[in-house]
């Protein structure tokens, strides 16, 4: 079940890559009031048109071993369960623990 987890977050980091320029467009276009009414519309039904999966706050950081959203170090992509196992074994380099 965790594979799939952070499978679809891979698909999900890809495809809000590629709309991120088409969606900040249609964004400013939909926000600029200089702009007439029917263009502002017309730009709004093309943003809900984009896929859902594209959209930046569906991405969230999971933890590339487990799959945890929860206690999530950023520098390692790791929870911090997962993390403190592969250091303490030493399999993380340059890791190590600081007090004993």
């Amino acid at each position: 079940m965790a594979i799939a987890w952070v499978l679809r977050d891979r698909i999900r980091r890809i495809v809000t890559a590629e709309f991120e320029v088409q969606r900040k467009a249609l964004r400013l276009i939909v926000k600029d009031q200089r702009n007439p009414l029917p263009v502002r519309v017309r730009a709004q039904i093309e943003l809900q048109k984009l896929p859902r999966m594209s959209h930046p706050s569906a991405i969230t950081n999971r933890c590339i071993v487990g799959g945890k959203t929860r206690g999530h170090i950023g520098e390692f992509k790791m929870s911090q369960i997962e993390f403190r196992n592969h250091a303490l074994c030493g399999e993380l380099p340059g890791v190590k623990k600081a007090l004993w």
